[in-house]
């Protein structure tokens, strides 16, 4: 029963940092502010998907902050959500700062979907608890965030892992669709953003607004009618279209950091 408890307790609270091994602790300090980043920055691959939104990363993605996304993605150390959301919410703070928006705009986080069977092996959905967790940072920060859950997979997508900039292009071309009835969902925010663990050459990205972008626009031009009589589904109409959304994730490559600095 003890080593039960434990190997429990392990997957929940780990036994040492996830970012650097030292014992007796989640996350030590300076892997905790690895994470964090020295601040929010706009981040861009290369090269740059057509349609990728604009997005800020907080942290450069290697080395400590490389293990504490694995650690919660791929171990189960749910722990972890707590901060890896924190740094969630400060690239979202950043993108919203730079984009004018702010004060009380409801910003809604649209999480990247995972394969229904990747969540299945891990026992958890990692991007969705971390943007749970951004939203309530910026929610006690007064920004009033939520997530929406609207994104699905419409066909199966090969692992991304070992395809280059094309190939991953290729391979999610198409591959997402807004569930029914969040397009509506999509219309009664102020500001959509995208959100990820990690962006690598951003195709993901790119194809999840386009997705966002073909729902919200129809709902544009079937709403045009309405607009005359305001009610719950057309008071958002004209705000949530390619303009609005932006995209914000934990960690970037570095030559995306680089490449910004420019």
């Amino acid at each position: 029963m003890r080593g039960w408890w434990q190997d429990l307790s392990d997957l929940v609270l780990p036994a040492q940092c996830a970012g650097c091994g030292r014992s007796r602790t989640t996350l030590c300090a300076r892997c905790a502010a690895a994470v964090r980043g020295a601040g929010p920055s706009r981040v861009r691959p290369r090269p740059e998907p057509v349609g990728l939104p604009v997005v800020h990363a907080a942290a450069p993605y290697g080395d400590a902050v490389r293990d504490v996304l694995l650690a919660h993605k791929e171990r189960g150390a749910l722990g972890l959500a707590g901060p890896l959301g924190e740094a969630l919410a400060g690239a979202v703070r950043t993108g919203l700062a730079a984009a004018g928006r702010g004060g009380g705009e409801a910003v809604a986080l649209v999480p990247m979907p995972s394969a229904a069977r990747a969540v299945r092996a891990r026992g958890h959905d990692p991007t969705r608890r971390i943007a749970w967790s951004a939203a309530a940072s910026l929610r006690r920060a007064g920004v009033p965030a939520r997530v929406l859950a609207v994104l699905r997979q419409r066909r199966a997508v090969a692992d991304q892992a070992g395809l280059d900039a094309r190939q991953r292009l290729a391979n999610v071309a198409g591959a997402l669709e807004v569930v029914g009835g969040g397009s509506v969902l999509l219309t009664e925010v102020g500001r959509i953003v995208l959100v990820d663990d990690l962006m690598t050459t951003g195709a993901s990205l790119a194809e999840a607004a386009r997705a966002i972008h073909a729902v919200t626009r129809a709902e544009d031009t079937e709403g045009a009618d309405r607009r005359a009589v305001p009610d719950r589904a057309t008071r958002g109409l004209g705000m949530a279209g390619a303009s609005t959304v932006g995209a914000a994730v934990v960690a970037a490559s570095p030559d995306s950091f680089e490449i910004n600095r420019n």
